[in-house]
């Protein structure tokens, strides 16, 4: 009887939880709609100084930024790889992590996934330039966020 009664206070609970959205599954014909993004990368926008970035496909599958101290691009800082498996394409490990929700002609949009609130996209504007937008939802009183970053392609 008690676990009858376990059973139907946890399917009562899965009733209540707001529905999934599904994930979308891409495949590495998606992954080549991303080529624009390789390269070396200025950013500016709402930090105090520049920053510099490389994002380059080490495989069909794997795409890695490379983030750099400075201009020079002498030392990398921190490199994040985003990979497809089975059909999801994101990031791994033990922290913040995302996954794409959407991947067009115009750029990728990724979803917080694990550890995360924030969405981000990468909106390519030219063969030169794209766009970094990371919106924030409202959470504990405060209002929603939006911060936006151009990024120029940088000659190494």
């Amino acid at each position: 009887m008690k676990s009858l009664l376990l059973l139907l206070i946890s399917i009562i609970g899965l009733a209540c939880l707001p529905p999934q959205t599904p994930a979308k599954k891409f495949s590495t014909a998606d992954l080549k709609k991303l080529r624009w993004i390789e390269g070396t990368w200025k950013g500016t926008g709402d930090v105090e100084k520049p920053f510099y970035e490389r994002y380059r496909f080490e495989s069909d599958t794997t795409l890695a930024v490379d983030s750099f101290t400075d201009d020079t691009l002498k030392k990398i800082d921190d490199t994040t790889s985003f990979e497809l498996k089975d059909g999801q394409f994101g990031n791994s490990g033990e922290g913040s992590r995302w996954a794409a929700t959407v991947i067009d002609d115009k750029g990728v949009s990724f979803d917080p996934i694990a550890k995360a609130k924030n969405s981000f996209r990468w909106q390519r504007e030219s063969d030169n330039t794209w766009t970094a937008i990371i919106e924030w939802p409202a959470a504990d009183g405060k209002p929603s966020r939006k911060r936006i970053y151009k990024m120029e392609r940088w000659p190494h």
